[in-house]
Order: C-alpha cells, then sequence, then structure tokens
C-alpha cells in the first residue's frame, strides 16, 4: 500500500470515496472540488492510501485560504470493500500517521485535530456508531486521544425572531484592548473547554489576545458587529460577536462577566446577536457550535429557538 500526497491527476479517481451525509465527512466530491478552487483544501493537504492505483482511503485536511499549515482534519473515508473494522482502522491509522509526519517535516509541531462530523442522535443509530468507531480507532493510533463532543445549533428565519433586550443596551466599541479586558474577564469559571484548557497553558491574558484576534482577523465578520452589553446605567454585563465563516453566519463568541452569571443574561445576548445577523448582516442561517457539558448554553440556544441539528466529536492530541 501506498501513502501520498494528492496529486492534480487523481482528483476523478479520488472523488467517489466523498460520499453525501457520510459520518466523518464534512465534504463530498462536490464541496471538496470548491474547496479546492478557494484554497481551503489543498493537494499537499490531502492524503490517499493507494494499491494498483487505486485509491482504498481518503484524508481531507481543512485550513482558511490564507493559512500555511492545515487547520482541521474533517474527513476520513475507507473502503468498505478494505475489509473488516479493524482493517479499516489500520489502514486509517497508518495513513494519518504518514501525513502527521510530513506535516511535522514543515514545521507543524501538533497534529491536527480531527472533528468528525456526527448526526444529531447518533448514539441511537447503530450505523453511525460503527462509522465512528474504526474512525476513532485510527485516530487514536495516530495519537489524537483527546475526545470532546460538541452540539451543533442553527437558527433560521422559520424559527423566529427573538425579542430585544429590556434590561441591556448594546454599543459598538471600537478599542480591540477594551474587548481584550472582556475576553480575560469572562474566562474566570468558563465552561468552554477550549478556552479554558488554552488559558491554563498561556495564561489569561495571552489566551484573550489570542482569541480577540482570531474573531478579528481569521473569522470574516465584520469587526463593526462587535457589541459590548450594559445596564442602563452603564455597566458592562458582557459582550457579544456576531461572524460568520466560510460557509455561514454564526453566533461567534459571547461571554457574561462572572458577577453578573445566574440571571439570564446569556439569552439577551444570544438574542442581540441573532437579531443584529439577520436584520443587519442579511442572514437567514445561524450557525453556533458549544460544547456538550456547558448546559447552560445548550439551553439558551434551545430557549431563543435553535435547533440541534448535528454533533461535532473533536479528536486532538494531549
Amino acid at each position: 500500500m501506498l501513502f501520498r500526497s494528492l496529486t492534480a491527476s487523481d482528483l476523478d479517481r479520488v472523488l467517489p470515496l466523498l460520499l453525501p451525509g457520510s459520518v466523518g465527512a464534512w465534504a463530498d466530491a462536490d464541496t471538496f472540488r470548491n474547496g479546492l478552487a478557494k484554497g481551503e483544501y489543498r493537494p499537499e493537504w490531502t492524503w490517499v492510501a493507494e494499491d494498483g492505483g487505486e485509491p482504498h482511503a481518503l484524508a481531507l485536511w481543512w485550513g482558511a485560504p490564507h493559512d500555511t499549515r492545515p487547520s482541521v482534519l474533517n474527513t476520513l473515508h475507507v473502503r468498505e470493500s478494505a475489509g473488516s473494522e479493524e482493517t479499516r482502522a489500520a489502514l486509517a491509522a497508518k495513513l494519518l500517521t504518514t501525513a502527521h509526519t510530513a506535516f511535522a517535516a514543515r514545521g507543524q509541531d501538533k497534529p491536527p485535530e480531527y472533528h468528525v462530523l456526527l448526526p444529531a442522535d447518533w448514539r441511537d443509530r447503530p450505523e453511525a456508531v460503527a462509522d465512528l468507531a474504526w474512525r476513532q480507532e485510527a485516530s487514536r493510533r495516530a495519537g489524537l486521544i483527546v475526545p470532546l463532543e460538541r452540539l451543533r445549533y442553527e437558527w433560521t428565519s422559520e424559527n423566529g425572531m427573538p425579542a430585544p433586550s429590556n434590561r441591556l443596551r448594546f454599543r459598538p466599541e471600537p478599542d480591540d484592548e477594551v474587548f481584550t479586558d472582556l475576553f480575560r474577564r469572562v474566562l474566570e469559571g468558563t465552561l468552554d473547554v477550549n478556552s479554558r484548557t488554552e488559558a491554563e497553558m498561556m495564561g489569561a491574558d495571552a489566551q484573550a489576545r489570542a482569541d480577540l484576534a482570531f474573531y478579528r482577523d481569521t473569522m470574516q465578520g465584520e469587526r463593526s458587529w462587535w457589541r459590548i452589553a450594559e445596564t442602563p446605567r452603564g455597566e458592562p454585563v458582557g459582550f457579544a460577536l456576531p461572524s460568520r465563516n466560510t460557509t455561514s453566519h454564526v453566533v461567534g463568541y459571547l461571554g457574561v462577566l462572572p458577577q453578573h452569571r445566574g440571571h439570564g443574561y446569556v439569552d439577551d445576548l444570544l438574542a442581540e446577536i441573532t437579531r443584529l445577523l439577520s436584520e443587519e448582516a442579511g442572514a437567514d442561517l445561524i450557525r453556533a457550535d458549544t460544547d456538550l457539558p456547558n448546559r447552560p448554553m445548550a439551553a439558551a440556544f434551545e430557549r431563543i429557538g435553535y435547533r440541534n441539528f448535528a454533533r461535532r466529536l473533536v479528536l486532538s492530541a494531549p
């Protein structure tokens, strides 16, 4: 079996492996082709396992068009004809390990996370459980051993516009340092696993600056959409960052300052994000993720009218 990155002549041979609606697949054939044209998928980030010129496995890493390194693995396929689940796991693990070694040789110090797209009710679907099992085992063998499950939500105009807050006012703020301070302050007691972990590693101030830079420089939302939430007396309660990615408008980031938690302000912030994206940015679809343990955030999505349409399992290296 030969493991290598993609060449232009491989495209027509690997597209049949990209089936729409599959577990573990963010990209079908059309999505992959369009992503290649936009620079979100690249030949050097796409790896294939082949035998006698026939592709048996395919792994797609994704990145933003300006990225120099892949951000996440989001699609992994092995042909059913490859054999048992153990055989498929072993083949996929070898493919991932080979690609990780190549990425490390180019200066990537940690393997990209694997984001596995799953149905919202995947645990009740035996076929989804089986399709995930060999992918998760392959990831484990390739060093991606830390799991985090996230709920995926979406809002459409059919869900109805949430009422505007009658107890908070929202204002723009051009000073990045003001938002950096708010990012830092909401890290205290956060239920967001990634934010908490990164803050413990690099410190709250560095994490706050990294978060701000990500939403300002990497995401495609407008900086002018950002809002600070205040009481009628002008006391900051939290902040809301409506945004968008390469495919849809997204909730982005919202946070309530620790001293104001427990009063339901998360609903006000989420409603304001939804209203702004719909009325000012023209969004008819808004998506968002939240960690499975973050039940208060999940409950807020459901109160505002967001629907849990899928789950994302994030597998990462320690």
